[in-house]
């Protein structure tokens, strides 16, 4: 049995520096869909050099989505063929080229009225790639505050670099009294604060939800901090179609719900997104070990 405190991830998002530049090199000078086809060879590297990622990948395969072996098999592949293409349409529209994208939206209307009101809440998860939503928020965006851990932070400064990381960041460290002051803070301003829901770093973080069937483990904070700071809160999810098309997907919640109402309707949320896009949970970890 493992240590309740052990840490399930590590803060840090997958991709390193080299491999996210090489995209950008391939983009700059083939084009998208050329990267796509580069991509296709570097997919097959992640199984078996990220061992942790392609376990949890496989168990979320058989346990959870019921597939047999030879389509788990054939998934996982899937699974780190599709995160890459994500990569590689974030960097594509950061870098300028998103009038080559097609962008659809569920329920925008009623996100942008929530977001007309002032200060809000939006909660995200690790499905499809949602900084390729904040792109089509026009004004709104620069009013938006994206929350991440520290690690994660520092990651993607190391990755990205100047290329085209254009929100401002609230980073966190874990039990932060001093990040909760800011978001507060940022909040207090009108302005609108990102978070994802799905991962966390220590169990102690962490919520015992009903997911896909069995019982999982979620992130706490983000529902915790919205019941609150009793804030207008939204889902949202933006979810890579075939093409070069997304779909942007929000759920807008009342204020002054529990912090477990939230979560009931967060699941709720996620699961329909995941069933509808099973190989775009780009968790990387098992949520399902509870243990």
């Amino acid at each position: 049995m493992k240590n309740s405190e052990e840490k399930q991830w590590s803060g840090k998002s997958r991709g390193g520096y080299w491999g996210h530049h090489i995209f950008v090199a391939i983009i700059r000078t083939f084009g998208v869909r050329s990267a796509y086809v580069f991509l296709a060879f570097v997919a097959i590297y992640f199984i078996p050099f990220a061992p942790g990622a392609t376990r949890a990948i496989w168990k979320y395969n058989r346990r959870i989505l019921k597939y047999g072996v030879l389509k788990s098999v054939l998934k996982i592949y899937i699974h780190y063929y599709t995160f890459g293409q994500t990569i590689i349409d974030k960097v594509a529209i950061n870098s300028g080229l998103g009038d080559r994208y097609k962008f659809e939206y569920d329920n925008y209307e009623e996100f942008l009225r929530v977001l007309d009101g002032g200060e809000t809440i939006i909660i995200g998860a690790h499905v499809g790639c949602w900084e390729v939503g904040s792109q089509s928020f026009g004004d709104y965006a620069n009013r938006l505050n994206i929350v991440m851990y520290d690690a994660e932070y520092q990651k993607i400064k190391e990755t990205v670099g100047g290329v085209g990381f254009k929100h401002k960041i609230i980073p966190i460290n874990e039990g932060s009294l001093e990040s909760l002051i800011r978001i507060k803070q940022t909040l207090s301003k009108g302005e609108y604060v990102c978070m994802q829901g799905d991962r966390y770093l220590s169990k102690k973080s962490s919520v015992r939800v009903h997911l896909l069937g069995e019982d999982a483990l979620l992130a706490m904070g983000p529902t915790l901090m919205a019941s609150k700071f009793k804030t207008p809160v939204v889902f949202y999810f933006a979810m890579r179609e075939r093409g070069l098309k997304y779909r942007f997907v929000f759920r807008v919640v009342e204020s002054g719900l529990s912090q477990s109402e939230l979560m009931d309707i967060y699941v709720e949320e996620l699961a329909k997104v995941v069933k509808r896009y099973p190989q775009q949970w780009f968790n990387f970890f098992d949520v399902w070990n509870i243990e």
